[in-house]
C-alpha cells in the first residue's frame, strides 16, 4: 500500500504528483540537482492509499525536515510528456499534479538543504520570482506574482 502512484498503461505511464508552494520574504523554495539545469517544486509522487493533501505534507517534511500545514490548493496541471530515455525507450507519461500553497511561519527555515531521493543528491534553493533560472512548473513565475484565491487548471501536451 505504500507504492508511488505511477501506473504502467499500455506503452506509457500515469503519474500522480503533488507540489508545495512555499513562499517567504518574496522568495520561492525550489529543489535542484547537479544533473539538471532547472529547479522544480518541493514535492513528489502520491503514494497509494494517501490523499494529495497527505502526500504534500509528507513530501515537505521529507525534503525540508519541517511539517507545514496546507493553506489551499492553487493549481492542477495535466501534463503529457515523454520521460527520459531509459533502456532504449521513451515512454509517454500522463501526469496529474496538484500544487498546494503552504502556510509558512515567519521562523520557517528548512532543517536540511541536501537530501537524496534517488540519484543524484537534491538540494533546496530560495529564488526570486524574477530570477532567470529555469523552473518547473513553468507557470509558477507568472502565476505566483499575482496569486488568486481560485484554483487554476493547466494542460500541457508535448506529444
Amino acid at each position: 500500500m505504500n507504492k508511488d502512484m505511477t501506473v504502467q498503461f499500455d506503452d506509457g505511464l500515469i503519474n500522480i504528483r503533488v507540489g508545495a508552494i512555499i513562499l517567504k520574504d518574496e522568495k520561492l523554495l525550489m529543489v535542484g540537482n547537479k544533473r539538471n539545469n532547472y529547479l522544480y517544486s518541493v514535492g513528489g509522487r502520491v503514494k497509494f492509499g494517501e490523499t494529495a493533501e497527505e502526500a504534500v505534507v509528507r513530501e515537505v517534511l521529507e525534503e525540508t525536515g519541517i511539517k507545514l500545514e496546507i493553506d489551499r490548493l492553487g493549481f492542477v496541471r495535466e501534463n503529457y510528456f515523454y520521460g527520459a530515455e531509459k533502456l532504449g525507450t521513451r515512454k509517454l507519461i500522463y501526469e496529474i499534479a496538484f500544487f498546494f500553497y503552504m502556510k509558512v511561519p515567519n521562523d520557517f527555515s528548512p532543517k536540511c538543504d541536501l537530501f537524496n531521493e534517488d540519484n543524484p543528491k537534491e538540494y533546496l534553493k530560495w529564488i526570486s520570482l524574477n530570477d532567470e533560472q529555469k523552473i518547473y512548473p513553468d507557470f509558477f513565475k507568472a502565476e505566483l506574482k499575482k496569486p488568486k484565491n481560485s484554483v487554476h487548471h493547466f494542460v500541457n501536451d508535448e506529444r
